[in-house]
């Protein structure tokens, strides 16, 4: 039976930051950004609010700054090596994430078979953002379960890899999870730990395990 590997984005295959700041780092939003980070992590802000929020804070965002963010992020190595290796054992492999989805989704061009974030505006932005569009904790189980039914996978061959609360409910959902340089809550309901950069070495824990 083929598994499905299902993979966090910020924090997890981004080390140390998320898409949204990497993207408002490109407008010289760090501050704005810092401050919008901290109002959601501290849960005074849910994440249909941040999406508003941040979509207010992008008013000049660019696909070139965009472009920016993507390739000056401080990514895990060995992400397109673990995916190809992944793919040449018949298994599949996808980013299920909260951030905007006109980010997520470039990471097919790694060599994921799918990409999911919160639906977004095109950018530049000339529509508002709809809030029914953002993904939270729970829509992660919920499109885990989509694409288990699209690629022919059972729930019990998948394997999740987080690093935050938000990955909290897919860990609960899935039989092995792999916890990538995580919140220390999430250490202890996590099958495996892997603390370090690179994405190669946290699938060796996986690996042969079936």
């Amino acid at each position: 039976m083929a598994r499905l590997h299902l993979f966090d984005l910020d924090g997890t295959l981004l080390h140390g930051t998320a898409a949204p700041v990497e993207i408002s780092r490109q407008l010289g939003l760090d501050a704005e950004i810092a401050a919008l980070e901290r109002d959601f992590v501290a849960g005074r802000i849910d994440s249909p609010q941040y999406a508003v929020r941040v979509h207010e804070l992008w008013a000049e965002l660019t696909d070139e700054h965009v472009t920016g963010a993507f390739e000056g992020a401080p990514w895990l190595s060995g992400i397109r090596e673990t995916w190809a290796e992944i793919r040449a054992g018949g298994d599949y492999c996808a980013v299920v994430s909260l951030s905007p989805s006109f980010f997520v989704e470039r990471l097919l061009g790694w060599g994921a078979h799918a990409a999911h974030g919160s639906l977004f505006p095109a950018v530049p932005f000339t529509e508002p953002v709809n809030p029914a569009g953002i993904l939270d904790a729970a829509a992660k189980v919920k499109i885990a379960n989509r694409l288990c039914e699209e690629f022919g996978v059972a729930r019990d061959d998948c394997v999740a890899y987080g690093d935050s609360l938000s990955d909290l409910e897919l860990f609960g959902a899935v039989p092995v999870s792999v916890a990538v340089n995580a919140d220390q809550r999430l250490v202890s309901l996590a099958t495996h730990s892997y603390v370090g950069r690179d994405l190669r070495q946290a699938y060796e824990l996986v690996r042969g395990a079936r």
